[in-house]
C-alpha cells in the first residue's frame, strides 16, 4: 500500500473510528498532518499510521471501544453497530434513503447484548461457534433468549494471521501460537477474532494464559496490525482487506467468515429495515463493495435465519 495515498477526512475518520469532526480537530492542533489539493484537505495514510504507532488517546478513543450512541439517546435514528467500514457506507445509504441513521462502533458480541436491550436496532455479527462449526446463529439464540431475530448476510471475509513480512516465524495454524516465544497482540473481549481465537484455542485444547501476550489487549483490526508490523508482536488475528493497508505485514489466510446484520423480527415491517433491506437488495452497497479486495459480496441481503 502507497503511504503517499492521499485519504480524505471521512476515510481518516473511518480508520480511526471517530467522526470527521475529531479528524479536523486533530489537525488543527498539529496533531495529523495534512495538505491541500486544491481546496480539499488531504492526509497521507503513512500520516495516520504515524498517528496510530504513536498511541495518543483521543476524545472519541480510536483503536478502542468507543461508546454505544444508542437510541435512548437519540430516539429518531436508527442505529447499526459494528466496526467493519461497510457500515459506515450502509449508515450512508440509509440517511440518503431518508432514515436518519447513527453509528456505534463495538464488537459483535456487544452488539448483539446492545440490541437485545432494545440500545441499537442493527447489530452486525461474525462470530463462530466451534461446537457447531457454524457462525452468528449460536449466539443470537443466546444473546437474544426469547426474542424471535432475523439474520441477514452483509458479506463473507477472509480471517487469518497478520505476521511480519514473509513470515519468518512460519505461523500457519492455530497450534503454532502455543510454541515457545510466539508473542500474540489480542482484541477485547467480544470481539468476533477474539472469539475466533478462544474458540480454536479451546478446540485445540489449549490453555491461552499460556500464550505470551494473550491479556495484551488493543480495540481494532487495524491497532493489532500495526503492532506487528511495528515489531512488538509476532501475530495478530484479523481479516484480510486491514492487512493490504499496513505496511510491513504479510496475511496468513484461515477461515473464511461470515458477516452477518442481526434486527428483532417484530421490526422487519418498519420503514428503517424496509429501506435496509432495498439498499441490501438493490445492489447499490453490493457493487460498492465487490471490487474491493476483502469482501465476498455473494449473499449480500439473503436471509440466513429467522427465528
Amino acid at each position: 500500500m502507497n503511504q503517499d495515498e492521499a485519504l480524505t477526512a471521512e476515510e481518516v475518520a473511518r480508520l480511526l473510528k471517530v467522526s470527521r469532526g475529531t479528524v479536523y480537530a486533530l489537525k488543527d492542533k498539529g496533531e495529523l498532518p495534512s495538505f491541500l489539493v486544491g481546496r480539499k484537505l488531504r492526509f497521507t495514510r503513512k500520516a495516520v499510521q504515524e498517528y496510530i504507532e504513536r498511541d495518543q488517546p483521543l476524545g472519541e478513543n480510536p483503536g478502542r471501544e468507543v461508546p454505544f450512541v444508542t437510541a435512548a439517546h437519540q430516539p429518531e435514528s436508527f442505529v447499526i453497530c459494528g466496526q467493519d467500514i461497510i457500515l459506515d457506507a450502509l449508515s450512508n445509504y440509509m440517511n440518503q434513503a431518508g432514515v436518519p441513521s447513527l453509528r456505534s462502533y463495538v464488537g459483535s458480541y456487544d452488539a448483539l447484548t446492545a440490541l437485545y436491550k432494545d440500545e441499537v436496532q442493527l447489530a452486525s455479527s461474525h462470530l463462530w461457534d466451534g461446537e457447531t462449526d457454524t457462525y452468528n446463529v449460536p449466539f443470537v439464540r443466546r444473546l437474544l433468549p426469547g426474542v424471535p431475530a432475523v439474520v441477514v448476510n452483509l458479506t463473507y471475509r477472509t480471517q487469518g494471521f497478520y505476521v511480519a513480512k514473509g513470515n519468518p516465524l512460519g505461523l500457519k495454524t492455530w497450534e503454532d501460537l502455543a510454541r515457545p516465544g510466539i508473542r500474540i497482540v489480542n482484541r477485547e473481549k467480544g470481539a468476533g477474532s477474539r472469539i475466533l481465537l478462544d474458540e480454536h484455542l479451546r478446540t485445540a485444547g489449549i490453555n491461552p494464559q499460556e500464550l505470551e501476550g494473550y491479556d495484551n489487549e488493543v480495540q481494532s483490526h487495524i491497532a493489532v496490525a500495526s503492532t506487528v508490523a511495528r515489531g512488538r508482536a509476532d501475530v495478530a488475528v484479523g481479516s484480510e482487506k486491514i492487512a493490504r493497508q499496513v505496511d510491513g505485514l504479510d496475511f496468513v489466510p484461515l477461515q473464511k467468515e461470515r458477516y452477518d446484520l442481526v434486527f428483532k423480527k417484530k421490526d422487519i415491517d418498519t420503514r428503517p429495515v424496509r429501506a435496509l433491506m432495498g439498499i441490501l437488495e438493490t445492489g447499490i452497497l453490493k457493487e460498492e463493495f465487490s471490487s474491493l479486495g476483502g469482501y465476498d459480496t455473494t449473499n449480500m441481503g439473503k436471509i440466513m435465519w429467522m427465528g
